[in-house]
């Protein structure tokens, strides 16, 4: 991928700087809930779980990385399914991390870390929302760093990943500025031609948003 102009760079190193503003209050405020990592309900944060989660074989042990994990809400709703699993919840806030250390605690099987940890090789990676806070960043900076991450998911992960992005296909009088709105066929066509030819693309399940899924184990039939 060719090196980003000094402007777009510096957007991207302003994201960080106010990504942490941005989340603080709401943890503060919130607590450890979907309120608290900017969802609107909790059926809304399971419903796209559900969706992510159609990527995982749970009939026999596997290893996961929950990128953007904030307080750490997947576990509980993956722990439920009855699968066993080793999992690691990575986010780029501090405080979410140790929010999410807190309500879960650590195990051999369960740990929590930032980003830029050596972060191991799992068999799957689920990101959930990490794509749609763009702050001022611009459009066409937020769609190659939206790239950057995907091919990070993908070196991350052995059988496949999966991510979710607001739809560029929502009503425009109800998008926000600040929010990425991705085109589903553009980031498919992606996947599709440069990662695996074994993709989905879900976009039917009532939000203004689309999941992707790519699994790099599966064959062609």
């Amino acid at each position: 991928m060719t090196k980003r102009p000094a402007a777009v760079t510096s957007q991207l190193e302003q994201f960080f700087s106010d990504h942490d503003s941005y989340y603080a209050p709401k943890l503060t405020e919130h607590g450890a809930n979907p309120l608290g990592v900017d969802w609107n309900t909790d059926e809304r944060q399971r419903l796209s779980f559900s969706q992510l989660g159609k990527l995982i074989d749970g009939s026999k042990a596997f290893s996961m990385i929950d990128f953007g994990c904030g307080y750490g809400a997947l576990l509980p709703y993956l722990e439920k399914r009855g699968w066993t699993f080793d999992y690691t919840g990575v986010d780029v806030l501090e405080r979410m991390v140790e929010a999410a250390r807190e309500a879960y605690g650590e195990t051999s099987s369960r740990r929590f870390r930032l980003p830029g940890d050596d972060l191991p090789v799992a068999d799957y990676l689920i990101a959930c929302g990490v794509l749609n806070l763009k702050l001022d960043v611009g459009v066409e900076p937020w769609t190659e760093y939206c790239l950057d991450m995907i091919g990070r998911f993908d070196r991350l992960s052995r059988k496949g990943f999966a991510f979710n992005m607001l739809t560029s296909y929502s009503h425009p009088e109800r998008r926000r500025d600040d929010l990425y709105y991705g085109n589903p066929g553009f980031f498919f066509d992606h996947c599709k031609r440069n990662l695996s030819p074994n993709v989905a693309l879900l976009h039917d399940y009532g939000h203004y948003e689309f999941t992707i899924v790519v699994r790099s184990d599966a064959q062609p039939g």
